[in-house]
């Protein structure tokens, strides 16, 4: 017979970076209904949905309501590092599990998260070995006001040291600002090789939109000439941005027509971005982990992950992380076109192996 099995879902689909939390739910939800449409598996999901708005101060609260007046133990969401932050206290104290479906920026693993998209050695390492060998070695570093950015920067800044590189500068603003005209300001007068950009929802949008701004202007900042690095802007938002993305040079785990398909995916590449992809593998890895092992749904993480078979999954049991193909993309006329496709890494989300692993490129597209 088969079991019912609630399921929290906890994205912002409202709020500064509802585009993100939007490609996540959906995700998500097409997975539940490729679950609850498979007999063989046993189970069936129930969704238990919850739209914090990207007010941070509503997920530990909202997560806490799905896990008090349902009987999911597994929330999948979370779209930035602060409220998973957030989150994980209320999951300590009540027993659940978040898997995570949004890149971050490393140097975590909690016995209540999987982490299921990319961390610093499957996206932003391989991003900065590309474009200190493509670019230069000149680097600006921004983003948002909080942990994705400070930590991602930190790496970037180490990596460039390791490489003889100079940081320019580094320049944050709040999350949701549009007040970026002394950032542009800071990035016309140095003129670096590349900027790492680590802003997220309208703050990217309107930096992106004012070096376009700048491009059309100043000849030193043409077609080609310091191109803006991201390690999570994907299709979901390039609509939005239109035009001012174009250039841009992303990594991730996934995108479309360019990388195999996520662990738990396998058949599947209709998703419209990384972020829909990872939400639906999600839910597929969580679904082969409880399939036909009654009661599963109620073990600890690491009891679930030393389960028969669920190595196989591709979640790592030491670290939690998935390990992942890596691609380094760039928009060109709207759409993402491959520069370079790495075999699957493993998470490493303490860099314990090295800071700048070698990984053998199985394609490579002159820029």
């Amino acid at each position: 017979m088969t079991r019912t099995i609630d399921l929290g879902l906890l994205f912002s689909t409202t709020g500064p970076y509802h585009l993100m939390g939007q490609a996540s739910l959906a995700g998500a939800l097409k997975a539940i209904a490729q679950v609850n449409a498979d007999p063989s598996l046993g189970i069936a999901f129930r969704a238990v949905v919850r739209d914090p708005g990207g007010d941070i101060d509503a997920y530990a609260p909202l997560c806490e309501e799905i896990l008090k007046t349902s009987g999911a133990r597994h929330v999948i969401g979370c779209t930035t590092s602060w409220s998973r932050k957030e989150v994980i206290p209320s999951l300590e104290r009540m027993g659940g599990v978040l898997w995570y479906p949004t890149p971050y920026e490393g140097f975590e693993a909690s016995d209540r998260v999987v982490y299921a998209h990319a961390c610093p050695n499957q996206h932003l390492l391989p991003l900065l070995d590309h474009c200190f060998s493509a670019h230069g070695k000149r680097v600006y570093l921004t983003g948002s006001n909080y942990i994705w950015g400070w930590e991602m920067n930190r790496i970037a800044r180490e990596a460039s040291g390791g490489v003889g590189g100079d940081v320019l500068g580094e320049r944050y603003v709040p999350i949701g600002s549009t007040d970026i005209s002394r950032l542009v300001d800071e990035i016309a007068a140095l003129k670096p090789d590349f900027v790492l950009n680590q802003l997220i929802g309208p703050s990217q949008y309107a930096f992106l939109e004012a070096m376009a701004e700048l491009r059309a202007r100043d000849a030193e900042f043409a077609e080609g000439r310091c191109p803006i690095l991201s390690c999570n802007m994907t299709e979901a938002e390039l609509p939005v941005i239109g035009a001012a993305a174009e250039g841009v040079i992303s990594a991730g785990p996934w995108f479309r027509g360019l990388t195999p398909a996520l662990p738990g995916n396998e058949g599947r590449e209709d998703f419209g971005s990384s972020f829909e992809a990872a939400a639906h593998a999600s839910v597929m890895m969580l679904a082969r982990l409880l399939a036909n092992a009654p009661e599963a749904e109620t073990l600890p993480l690491p009891d679930l992950l030393a389960l028969p078979g669920a190595d196989a999954v591709g979640i790592s049991a030491r670290t939690h992380h998935v390990t992942l193909p890596v691609a380094i993309a760039q928009v060109r006329d709207g759409a993402f076109v491959p520069l370079r496709t790495y075999a699957p890494i493993e998470g490493d989300p303490y860099l314990t192996r090295s800071q700048m692993p070698e990984v053998r490129p199985l394609i490579k597209v002159a820029t």
